[in-house]
């Protein structure tokens, strides 16, 4: 039954974006290259005009061995995508044993209720947005546009955009409640920091149905460590949610000389019509 639950809840989570296609090929300048032309990911970092590292670029999450997916789901897993998935997509308590998952009573209780339900409930079934840090984790691409006073990052699942400020300004003191919340961030040395806050309550942590409530707050922490690869780090603070933070570390990878195609998941999506009504 499990691994039922697993496959049933990959189709409905992936269906409405996993068809997609990229520009074939569009060398882009700037862009470092080996004797052959091809992309020197493993070349320094570049740095923008302040002197702070360039994050600029289309990132995807890197996918998780094939050893802890099947740890996750003894089935199997499909690619989604681009690909495999990280581990965190599927499961943000991924590091956590099933009995020592830091969760207050009534999440665990929507866990368990959404796990029975096959995903059905998962936004992107439904045409509705991934949250924070999940549209980082699902396995399309976003590109991250880097500008002096502001960050913005252009995912191609649904053409969904979030933006950074990096002009000094502080988070809302009374949001409106919102799907990627609103963010502000500062550079600590060669690390971009991101607080985020103001969320609604509707969006899932991951594929599996981690739940978070409205005062979930966000810290991110960009590193580009080399032209290819960048290191992200997570923290979850949600006392509704868990007893104590939650933080994650996974990287992303460049997707070099190519750029994103818009994508809308009602185009395309074929399930929706059929899925419960909520």
């Amino acid at each position: 039954m499990q691994t039922k639950k697993f496959w049933m809840l990959l189709i409905l989570t992936s269906a409405p974006v996993c068809v997609r296609a990229q520009w074939l090929h569009q060398p882009l300048p700037g862009t470092p290259r080996s004797p052959d032309g091809k992309p020197n990911l493993a070349a320094p970092a570049q740095r923008s005009s302040n002197g702070k590292p360039d994050l600029s670029g289309i990132w995807l999450a890197e996918s998780s061995p094939i050893e802890e997916l099947m740890r996750l789901a003894p089935g199997g897993v499909s690619a989604l995508g681009e690909g495999l998935p990280s581990k965190y997509f599927i499961n943000i308590l991924a590091d956590f044993k099933s009995e020592d998952a830091p969760l207050q009573p009534a999440a665990a209780e929507a866990y368990r209720r959404h796990l029975q339900s096959f995903g059905k409930d998962f936004q992107t079934s439904r045409c509705l947005p991934a949250g924070v840090p999940a549209a980082n984790l699902l396995p399309i691409p976003f590109k991250l546009i880097q500008t002096p006073r502001e960050i913005v990052l252009l995912y191609e699942a649904d053409t969904t955009f979030r933006q950074i400020f990096t002009d000094g300004r502080k988070l809302p003191d009374d949001p409106q409640p919102a799907w990627l919340g609103y963010s502000v961030g500062k550079w600590e040395g060669d690390w971009l920091v991101v607080e985020s806050a103001g969320f609604n309550d509707q969006a899932w942590l991951d594929a599996f149905g981690h739940v978070h409530s409205d005062a979930l707050r966000v810290t991110e922490r960009f590193h580009r460590r080399d032209f290819g690869h960048m290191e992200m780090e997570v923290r979850l603070d949600d006392p509704k949610t868990f007893t104590k933070p939650v933080s994650v570390r996974f990287n992303l990878a460049l997707i070099p000389d190519t750029e994103l195609l818009e994508t809308f998941c009602p185009e395309s999506e074929k399930d929706l019509a059929h899925l419960p009504a909520k």
